[in-house]
């Protein structure tokens, strides 16, 4: 997948120091993923949750963290529309989102 805002990955790494780690590797597995469906996303992510409007929800370090992102399987690109802890996520809607 290709994805068009990794400036907010690198971002959210500073502010957020203990999650280069999980970050940089959750990048690395986007990167080499070709989804064509949000079942293969579930397939790879498990965790993951596939929200209406080809939006999904993924897990970072245990759930402390979450990673909102809007994919177009046609295009293969994936774009991040929210980072954040699990409290910040609490108080937005993952379906409209759109902080970066």
């Amino acid at each position: 997948m290709n994805i068009y805002n990794k400036g907010t990955i690198l971002a959210f790494q500073k502010k957020y120091p203990e999650t280069k780690k999980a970050l940089s590797l959750w990048y690395h597995d986007i990167k080499a993923k070709h989804w064509k469906s949000p079942n293969e996303v579930k397939k790879d992510f498990a965790t993951a949750s596939v929200l209406k409007g080809g939006r999904v929800v993924f897990n970072i370090m245990g759930n402390k963290y979450r990673l909102v992102a809007e994919i177009n399987y046609k295009k293969g690109w994936l774009f991040i529309k929210f980072i954040g802890t699990h409290q910040s996520y609490d108080r937005i809607d993952a379906n409209t989102v759109n902080q970066f």
